[in-house]
């Protein structure tokens, strides 16, 4: 079955680039009105522009930094005031650091469990009551493949993704009567900024998919009558979470190890 969208609008965080813009173009190009947000005003804009051209949506931009605490509930009150009902939310902002966890740098990862772990939580429950009362839409968590196994050198990352895939199954499995959609979507190595940002892409494992595939993922997941709670993108990186789960968690953690270091 497939879903529409029209009449409704998408809330998407992280939307300037890679999975953001990709669920984007596919939300407009199934009728929904957009909320982009992302610190990159230029290319938000450019973005809507776009999608205002090739599908008549009505595409609203505010560029935030939502790594900052209570982020989600000024995006909820700039919202409201605005008379703007969100149906959909796509929580995608996200990004990683990479280094052994003794050498990190404390702002950085204060910045990533921000935005990953705090920010995501504190939007979805801005939200999600407005989300649960119309049942039109879909919630949609980016959590990554890095959440199936510790990933030593990159600890504080798939501490997070393990996180906000916990998070979002057990949200889903609270509202598996309301008629909204709930997903925890676990990409592998996917071919966005995000390795430009984590500065190395010796830590993608595994082939890299386009984020056309990751998101299409995800949207035959919402299309089906019973939504799962959470959906692994590719054959190949489904195959390597289920061993992840059942192999003897020092196995993984040693195999994890391996896969990221250069």
């Amino acid at each position: 079955m497939t879903m529409t969208y029209r009449g409704t609008t998408a809330l998407i965080t992280g939307a300037s680039s890679g999975l953001g813009a990709e669920f984007a173009e596919r939300f407009a190009a199934r009728g929904a009105n957009l909320v982009l947000v992302a610190r990159r005003a230029d290319r938000l804009e450019e973005l809507a522009e776009e999608l205002r051209s090739q599908h008549g949506v009505i595409v609203t931009v505010l560029p935030m930094d939502l790594a900052r605490p209570g982020a989600g509930r000024e995006l909820a009150a700039d919202l409201g005031s605005r008379g703007i009902t969100v149906d959909t939310l796509i929580n995608n902002a996200g990004f990683g650091t990479r280094s052994p966890f003794a050498e990190e740098d404390p702002d950085a990862i204060a910045s990533e469990i921000s935005l990953n772990v705090a920010a995501l939580v504190d939007i979805t429950r801005a939200f999600l009551p407005g989300m649960l009362s119309s049942a039109k839409g879909a919630l949609v968590n980016v959590a990554s493949t890095a959440a199936f196994q510790p990933i030593p050198g990159m600890a504080v990352y798939g501490a997070t993704k393990a996180f906000v895939l916990s998070f979002t199954e057990a949200v889903a499995h609270e509202t598996r009567a309301s008629g909204l959609s709930v997903l925890a979507l676990c990409p592998g190595a996917t071919s966005t900024e995000f390795f430009e940002v984590l500065g190395s892409e010796s830590a993608a494992v595994g082939r890299m998919q386009m984020p056309s595939q990751v998101v299409e993922t995800a949207i035959k997941a919402l299309d089906r009558s019973g939504t799962p709670g959470s959906v692994v993108s590719g054959w190949a990186n489904r195959l390597a979470a289920g061993f992840a789960q059942r192999l003897p968690r020092a196995i993984t953690v040693a195999i994890a190890a391996r896969a990221v270091q250069d």
